[in-house]
């Protein structure tokens, strides 16, 4: 029987605005971090993985990773799906050690957003993602794409904006919590409801941040674990789920994305289902995002999650702890790393390392990311196999 790949290594660096960083800095420094994390030398690595960034969009950015840091892995490859992207490595890191083709594979994400480019280049990249022909000459972006889901899925189970905003106050509170979160400043469901609308429903609250910052992660062989410093989370199920790459194709009904798949896939393999889950890290582009993914993937019904949101079960301490770290929403966003910083997180809270947000006798976590507009979706099941 094979043996699952474990977790050995988690690394983040401060998230917000970097000054003086470079793309290659941040990937530098979550890099390194990541294998010290684990008690391995870089000479021990010998499978990298990396996603891509705006700021160098180099079309072999894993070589010039390994150029920088000086490693000579024996595989190295890059992934490029928008924000699925960080959970997507662990899985191919994890397949990898499996099939014996490595001992130890770094999964490497950063970019530094904000001042390598600036807001108004990331608001260009966002209105090219849609389709050439039929939707980006009508001026749609991504913000007005999952606008549209929003409006649809209010209008057929019940959402409301105090939903949405109320997933953003969880989501803040939970990152005034962690020391290298970019955004820390409380704020309430009033703040939401009154900051400005960016495309309806959706406020400037209810959209992640664009932030400097990266993450890393080592994946290592099951039979390395005597070898590492900490103790090692394994990864007891993965699964991907694909139904569109454009808005215009989406399911009409809204309730077969990708995400449903991809949950179900891992779910399964892990032997577990949704209410084992002790803590939830999904990926949160816009508030929307984050309750209709909810109800999608099983752990709420249909319409469900906004109450749940309202009433505090999101929160550390409630039912169904999600985001711990303030997510995408208040940790920060910067590609690829956005959604790393999920598995980073997740892997903190069941070694126990959590701090003041320590969800109390974390057992199984469940990572997901997902890219596009509700596109290409990737999710992980997380725990101790010892």
């Amino acid at each position: 029987m094979i043996k699952k790949a474990v977790v050995s290594g988690v690394y983040n660096t401060q998230v917000g605005v970097l000054e003086g960083s470079t793309c290659m800095s941040i990937h530098a420094e979550s890099g390194i971090g990541a294998v010290e994390d684990a008690g391995l030398k870089l000479s021990d690595i010998d499978g990298v993985l990396t996603a891509y960034a705006t700021t160098l969009p180099h079309i072999m950015l894993g070589s010039v990773f390994c150029e920088d840091v000086g490693i000579r892995p024996a595989h190295l490859s890059s992934i490029s799906m928008g924000g699925a992207t960080g959970t997507m490595l662990i899985q191919e890191a994890a397949a990898l050690v499996e099939a014996g083709y490595c001992q130890h594979v770094l999964c490497v994400t950063g970019d530094n957003r904000v001042t390598g480019h600036g807001s108004n280049v990331v608001s260009v990249i966002s209105s090219m993602v849609g389709h050439p022909e039929f939707e980006n000459p009508f001026g749609i972006t991504v913000p007005a794409s999952y606008a549209m889901v929003a409006q649809r899925y209010m209008h057929d189970y019940g959402l409301t904006n105090e939903h949405f905003a109320a997933a953003a106050v969880t989501c803040r509170k939970h990152a005034a919590l962690h020391p290298d979160a970019h955004m820390q400043k409380p704020i309430e469901i009033d703040d939401v409801l009154n900051s400005k609308m960016i495309a309806e429903p959706l406020h400037m609250l209810d959209c992640c941040l664009i932030s400097d910052g990266g993450g890393a992660v080592v994946v290592s062989a099951a039979d390395t674990a005597p070898d590492l410093r900490k103790k090692p989370i394994t990864i007891l199920g993965s699964g991907q789920g694909h139904t569109h790459e454009h808005i215009m194709m989406a399911p009409e009904t809204l309730d077969h994305f990708g995400c449903k798949f991809s949950a179900e896939a891992a779910f399964k393999k892990a032997g577990v289902a949704p209410q084992d889950i002790d803590v939830a890290e999904i990926y949160d582009c816009f508030t929307s995002t984050l309750l209709i993914q909810l109800e999608s993937m099983g752990f709420y019904e249909r319409g469900a999650s906004g109450e749940a949101a309202l009433t505090g079960e999101l929160e550390i301490g409630g039912a169904l702890p999600t985001n711990t770290h303030g997510g995408l929403l208040s940790f920060g966003s910067s590609g690829a790393a956005g959604g790393l910083w999920h598995v980073v997180e997740a892997v903190r809270q069941l070694r126990g390392e959590a701090d003041q947000r320590q969800v109390q006798d974390a057992e199984l976590a469940f990572a997901h990311n997902q890219g596009g507009i509700f596109s290409a979706h990737c999710s992980l099941v997380l725990g101790d196999a010892s």
